[in-house]
């Protein structure tokens, strides 16, 4: 019984440390999970209206590594972004952050929807992913469902874009 007592009192002493710690901001952990639900929330609502599919830095990597037969877009101004640091094998497109509900050459770079299906290519049903910097970036969406508004059924959205790949440790290419 003094035995459990003691390891009680100790629990106790132990969160009480925890939870007074300045390094271990509970308050701040918890404000980032809600960030962390708006911006996954905010994806999840991104993809259903896109109605496209997301895949992983881990499976797009996979399907690399496979051979997998795709077109990768990388939505990224070319001189600030593309030029410095893309995936492998990818194309360059600009797409705006903001909701690009209509076509507007102004957002792409002067680049026409004709462009953009040109680059997209005759096949329907190729495997399209489409990427930007990171999660919070929304240019990725907006080339995903200029795909699906043309008529391209097999297109993914790869939300973690370059800095996951960077994260990763994956290899990059510059141009």
């Amino acid at each position: 019984m003094l035995r459990n007592r003691f390891i009680t009192s100790l629990c106790l002493l132990g969160a009480l440390c925890l939870f007074s710690s300045p390094a271990l901001s509970f308050d701040n952990k918890f404000e980032k999970e809600v960030k962390a639900e708006q911006q996954a929330v905010k994806l999840l609502r991104e993809v259903q209206r896109g109605e496209y599919g997301i895949v992983t830095t881990a499976e797009l990597k996979k399907w690399q590594d496979d051979g997998k037969e795709m077109l990768i877009i990388d939505t990224m101004p070319l001189e600030e972004s593309y030029k410095k640091a893309h995936v492998p094998g990818a194309k360059q497109f600009l797409f705006p952050i903001p909701d690009m509900v209509t076509w507007d050459e102004k957002e792409t770079a002067g680049q026409s929807i004709q462009d953009y299906e040109t680059l997209l290519g005759p096949d329907k049903d190729k495997l399209i992913v489409v990427y930007c910097g990171f999660v919070k970036c929304t240019r990725s969406h907006n080339g995903a469902v200029w795909a699906k508004k043309l008529g391209y059924t097999n297109v993914y959205r790869y939300p973690g874009g370059v800095f996951a790949w960077k994260g990763a440790d994956y290899p990059i290419e510059k141009n």
